[in-house]
């Protein structure tokens, strides 16, 4: 049994873990968009506090599947490929890995 089910199957555990998933997902969130602003990942971060709100809450579950549809169309009236998808995907989580290490390093 791991942590989240431990939480989940009382009563005040789910509240619990609720609140926890709310403010962790929040402030990830909030960082994100302070990041849209000031140098850093910001969209890599918005959508990440997303993801983390979506496991609990239907409202970011319905965001995150929205910016997808978005993105997927964009992608489309582009005509980029799904590898170059995948390939821009991966270079830029690696760039932002670099560059948050490089700022707090």
């Amino acid at each position: 049994m791991n942590i989240r089910q431990q939480f989940k199957s009382t009563t005040y555990g789910s509240l619990i873990w609720r609140i926890f998933i709310g403010v962790v997902g929040g402030l990830i969130t909030i960082i994100g968009t302070v990041f849209l602003f000031a140098p850093g990942p910001g969209i890599l971060v918005l959508l990440a506090g997303l993801g983390i709100l979506a496991t609990e809450f239907a409202w970011a579950s319905r965001a995150i599947l929205k910016t997808k549809t978005i993105a997927a169309s964009a992608a489309e009236k582009v005509g980029i490929p799904l590898w170059m998808k995948y390939m821009i995907a991966a270079v830029c989580t690696v760039l932002s890995i670099i560059f948050i290490a490089y700022n707090f390093a």
